[in-house]
Order: structure tokens, then sequence, then C-alpha cells
């Protein structure tokens, strides 16, 4: 490998403002002297805390393990932003080799013997610690035997090999999932291609296709933000069926680059990963280090919801088929039926449709909305930074500043539109994360990426309802970072449990579409009248309507992933086939697929993060529902004492205490999930 070049950005000091990094400078073949520079960095580092003579202490060894490596974060958190958030040919090379090269080094890391018995010996004398430095050394010894520390080690040698074909194999099926994406158009030419649409979308549509080359004309890609509303008004249903099927079968729509073997082989590898770590299952050793803490808890918590959801959604496919009997369909509701007549029915029975509530919901005042209810909320100022360079001429940044003491509490971007060098889905990912230190205080740099479909040129960008409450929730987790106050960047943010990390994020979904927060926000974009009282009353009276949809498309989800996890053959089945007789087995309603398909299933097979967690979602939702009805017990939803303790203890606290004991400091009790049914109408 080449020496890297003295000009490499990367490897300079950032003389920018909050150092942020100089995206106008770097380039894609940076990357690969950039981070084997920082990545053998970190390795002297870690080389020299285990050759340490003297004896393991936690200044020496815990708390200088989590100071290494600041270089190499610096490094790969500019670069895996980038192959997610702004990809290209390049960079998914650059992706594809330092993959399995990230998991050797993690492995390196983690099943290093000699680190691993300084780590033991201070968890073993961690008694005399403060709260914050005991629950470092607790976290720190568990990543350890979580990742195989404690065995021998031809075990561990096939361990640190598991890892590294884990990173190759998900690389390789997230940019399947992304080349599906990006290359699927739906064209929508011919007569009546853009019947039903409302002009909103055939903006999007024309913007879609001018993006990628063909001005003039009107497509749907694989986006959510544009498929999603085209099943949902288009009149066409031979096109609905088109992009319906297009859409579910992402991941295996192209020869050669079919998803099914690539997840068989990562259930194997898995599986036996969750073997070499005495564990039945990868299920029962993922779910380890959860609040569930086992498939039993996470099976009883689903199937609570699934019964009553199967139940709703055969009352409202009653409805459906009701309204297409009457509207002249012959034959059953087909799934790319569902949202087109639960429109109507919707538009009838509350007299709502998205084109009448999308004029009221225009980008910029919404993104207004968000930041004074995070003000209001936090005690927080957020302005807009002009004048930064950044990696896309869409991100936007904005500073965070504690309102009372005027202090810097770190930096926001928000990326927020679709884009063919983008993955689908939402996220929120930091470029730096918060800390304190010998050095001083760290604040963190936090990205919520969205994929929003663009209005038209010289066109507003109109959102609907899910893209309010998506864009609440990204920045629930943008928040979960930002406010973040801890000392150790291993505690920090959202470098919580899986099943506690959703909760901030859910919860201040639940301000996106209260009354108080539209009637000063929601403005139409040609008369600026607000939103009308009657709308906002008739938008919460709907907020239940179609859940036992929504609820049986997760749910079902979340079940195929905890079965296929749980299954100590998993890697002997055909993963396609499973999901068929799993589906089977559940009492799917044939209506509805699962909300991800196991070939597109990202949560799942990018990585390891929600693998045997995609239940999640919904554990955290018993939390988020439970800790608004603080506020709603308290009578205002910017309850000042409330807030400030919602501030000081979910959202600041990051990993420092267990997630369990942070809900009942805040709540008074354990979480009760009585409102999660509630409001979802499934009691």
């Amino acid at each position: 490998m080449n020496a890297p070049a003295p000009s490499n950005p990367l490897l300079s000091a950032w003389d920018t403002p909050h150092q942020i990094p100089p995206f106008d400078l770097i380039r894609a073949e940076h990357f690969d002297p950039a981070l084997a520079l920082a990545m053998e960095a970190h390795r002297h580092e870690i080389e020299a805390i285990a050759s340490n003579p003297e004896a393991p202490s936690f200044a020496n060894t815990v708390a200088a393990l989590d100071r290494s490596g600041r270089q190499l974060a610096r490094v790969s958190g500019v670069f895996w932003n980038l192959a997610s958030s702004e990809t290209s040919p390049e960079l998914q090379e650059v992706e594809r080799t330092w993959a399995p090269r990230f998991a050797a080094h993690h492995s390196a890391l983690f099943l290093n013997e000699r680190l691993f018995r300084r780590v033991a010996a201070v968890h073993e004398g961690r008694a005399g610690l403060g709260p914050e430095e005991r629950r470092l050394v607790e976290r720190t010894f568990l990543d350890f035997e979580l990742a195989g520390a404690a065995l021998p080690a031809p075990e561990r040698a096939r361990l640190a090999q598991i890892q590294e074909e884990l990173a190759t194999l998900c690389t390789s099926f997230s940019q399947n999932v992304l080349a599906d994406e990006a290359s699927v158009e739906i064209l929508l030419e011919g007569e009546g291609a853009l019947a039903g649409l409302p002009p909103f979308l055939v903006s999007a549509a024309r913007a879609a296709a001018e993006e990628r080359g063909r001005p003039g004309q009107a497509l749907i890609t694989l986006s959510r933000s544009l498929v999603v509303p085209f099943l949902t008004y288009s009149e066409r249903r031979d096109l609905r069926e088109k992009a319906f099927r297009a859409w579910t079968r992402r991941g295996e729509l192209t020869e050669g680059r079919e998803n099914g073997p690539l997840i068989r082989k990562i259930l194997g590898l898995r599986q036996e990963l969750a073997r070499l770590l005495g564990a039945r299952s990868y299920a029962d050793y993922a779910l380890r280090d959860t609040m569930a803490g086992t498939q039993e808890a996470v099976r009883s918590l689903l199937e609570r919801v699934w019964g009553p959801a199967r139940r709703r959604a055969a009352e409202e496919l009653a409805m459906l088929q009701e309204e297409a009997a009457a509207q002249g369909q012959r034959g059953p509701i087909e799934p790319w039926d569902w949202r087109y007549y639960a429109e109507k029915v919707r538009a009838r029975r509350f007299q709502i449709e998205d084109a009448e509530v999308k004029p009221y919901l225009e980008l910029g005042r919404m993104t207004r909305a968000l930041f004074a209810v995070a003000e209001r909320l936090f005690g927080l100022t957020i302005r807009e930074r002009q004048g930064l360079a950044l990696y896309h001429p869409d991100v936007a940044a904005y500073e965070v500043l504690d309102r009372a003491s005027g202090r810097f509490l770190g930096l926001f971007l928000a990326d927020n539109f679709a884009r063919p060098t983008k993955r689908g889905g939402a996220w929120m990912n930091v470029f730096r994360e918060q800390s304190k230190g010998p050095e001083g205080e760290v604040r963190p740099i936090v990205v919520n990426n969205n994929n929003f479909a663009r209005g038209g040129a010289g066109e507003p960008t109109l959102l609907s309802i899910d893209d309010l409450r998506t864009m609440f929730h990204e920045f629930g987790h943008g928040l979960h970072g930002l406010l973040s106050d801890v000392t150790y960047g291993r505690l920090a943010g959202t470098n919580v449990l899986r099943d506690f990390v959703e909760l901030p994020s859910q919860l201040l979904e639940h301000w996106a579409l209260r009354p108080e927060v539209l009637a000063e926000h929601a403005r139409h974009i040609e008369t600026g009248a607000p939103m009308p009282a009657a709308l906002v009353e008739r938008l919460r009276a709907a907020m239940t309507f179609n859940q036992g949809f929504d609820s049986v498309e997760y749910t079902a989800s979340a079940l195929v992933d905890l079965a296929i996890h749980g299954r100590p053959d998993a890697g002997e089945l055909d993963p396609l086939a499973f999901e068929r007789e799993e589906l089977e087995r559940l009492g799917m309603p044939p209506q509805i697929v699962m909300r991800h398909r196991l070939p597109h299933f990202l949560h799942l097979f990018s990585g390891s993060d929600y693998a045997a967690a995609y239940y999640v979602y919904l554990w955290a939702a018993v939390l988020d529902h439970d800790a608004f009805e603080a506020f709603l017990d308290a009578g205002d939803i910017f309850h000042e004492p409330t807030a400030a303790r919602l501030r000081a203890v979910i959202y600041s606290r990051g990993n420092g205490a267990d997630p369990a004991a942070l809900f009942r400091e805040f709540r008074g009790r354990d979480p009760d999930p009585t409102p999660m049914l509630r409001n979802r109408g499934l009691l």
C-alpha cells in the first residue's frame, strides 16, 4: 500500500468550524491510506495498554481503552456516513475492501488475551469506583465476554474469521438492495398513467425523473417516499401492482445479485458464532444484552399484539372490500390494493385526504416546528449555520446550544431528500460522539438521513403524516446524541441497549401531531392560513385507523426475525421458503406483506445491530407511550419539571446506568403496556 500523501485531508488537523470534516477536500482515494494509518495507530495504542507493566487500574486500562482510537473513529465516522448517504462506485469498492478489515480489527481488540486479563482484573475490583466508572467497567467487560475473549485460542481465531466473513456478506447484501433501489424505474407514461395522483406526487415523480436524466417525464423509484403515496393514490391498478411487486422484491430482482444465498450464509455463520459462545441459537446470544433478555419475553410481547392486530386488520379488510365493490372492483383485495382503498375509506370516514393535509406540512415549516418542540422541551436554541462545506448540497447544518448557559452542545446535520446515491430508509448517525476527558470536552456532530420525495423545480416539498413522524423520530435519536452528557464515549448518546435506543426517538413522535404544535406551525403553502382545528381533530381521530394493517406488517416482520434467528439450524434453511412457511403458520393475512421481507431486510442483514432484535420498536413503544403519559398526567405536553427530568434522566445519561433503572427514575415505576395498546386501538 502506498504511503499516505501529506495533503490527505483526513489525516490533517481540521481547522474548520466545530472541527467538522472538510468535506469539500475529501475524495474517495483518501480513505484507503487514511484508514490504514489510523487503524495502525489504534493497534499501537491497544498494544501499549495491553503491555503496560503497571498493575491494571481503571485509569490505565479501561479509561485508556475508551480514549483510544480517536483518529480511527474520526476517519471511519466520515467514511461510513458517506458510504450510506452519498456513495459512489469508488466508495463502494473501499467499503468492500475495508468491511472485513474493520471486522478483523474489532476481533483483534476484543480477543486480545492480555488486554482481557487487565480488563477482567479491573472488573474484579470495581466495587470502589464511582457509578459511571463502574458502569463503564461492566459494559467493557461484557463487550469482551460477548466477543468471545474468554474462549480458548482456536475458538477465538474462528470467531475472528466469522466476523470478517459476515462483514463481507453484509456489505454485499446492503449494496445489492441499494442497486435495486437505484436502478428500478417505473415510467408513468401513456393514457391514465397519472390518474388519481395529487399534484405533490406528480411533482415529486417529475423531480425524480429529472434527477435521473429524464427531464419532462415522470417516474416512480423504489424509494418509500414515492412508492407508498403512489400505491395510495394511483387509479391504475396494473401500475400499482407493478410498483408493489418491484418494491417488495428488492434484493431478489436482478440475476447475479439475489440476496437469498447471502442470507443463508449469514444465518449459518451467526449460528456458528452463537454455538461458539455457548448459546443454542443466535437469538439467544443476541438477546443476552437487552432489556428483554430472552426469546420468551420478546415473543410474549409480540404475541400480545399479534392477535388483536390480526382481528383489527380483518375488520379493516371488510371495510376495504365493501369500498372496492362500491367502486366496481371485482374479486378480492390484493396487497397492492390495500393502501388505495384504505385511503378511500379514511377520506370518507374522517373526511381526510393526504392531498388536503400535505399543503399544511411544508418541509421548512415542519423543520421549524420540530426545532421549536425541542427548544421548548429541553431548553435549547437551534440556529442554522451557513457557510459550511458539507458533503451534498441537500444537507443543512444547525448549531444546538443550551439556552440558559449559551453553551454549545453539538452540530446537527439534516439530510432530508432521497437520491440514487443514498440508501433507503431513515436513520441517525454520528460523525463524532460526545465525551469528556483530560483533553477537554468533545461535542458531537450528529446527522439525520431521511428519504423525502423532493418537490418539483421551484415547488415546495410537502410531507405526509408518515414523513412528519419520521422526521420527529430521527431527531429524537439526534437529540439523544446531542444532549449526551457523560464522561466516556463508550457510554455516550445512543450507545445503549437495543430495546432502549428507540425510546428517545419514538417518544418525540408524540409531539408531531399535537394540536398545540400544528396550530402554531402547520400553515397552508398558498394562503398561509393555519390548519383548521376541525382538520386537526379529524387527523387525531383517524390515528387508530389502519392500525391493524400497520401492526400486522410490523409484527410479522419481528416474529419472522425472531423465528429464523431462533433456529439452531438457521444456516441450513432456505430463507425464502422459511419466510413463506412461517407466515402461513402465523396466519398472515394474504392481503398484507411483511414490512420488510427478508431479501431487503437491511435491519437484519446489512449488519448485526438489529438481528433477532427488530422487536425493539415495539418494546420501546411500551416505554414511549407510558413516558408520554407523564406529560398528559401533568396536564401540559411541555410541563417544565417533567421535561427537565426527561432531559436529565433519559436523553443525557446515555448508557451511564441500567435502562430499566433510568425509566423507573423518570416515571417512578416500571413501564405499563396499557397506554400503547390503548393508543393503537388494540385493547
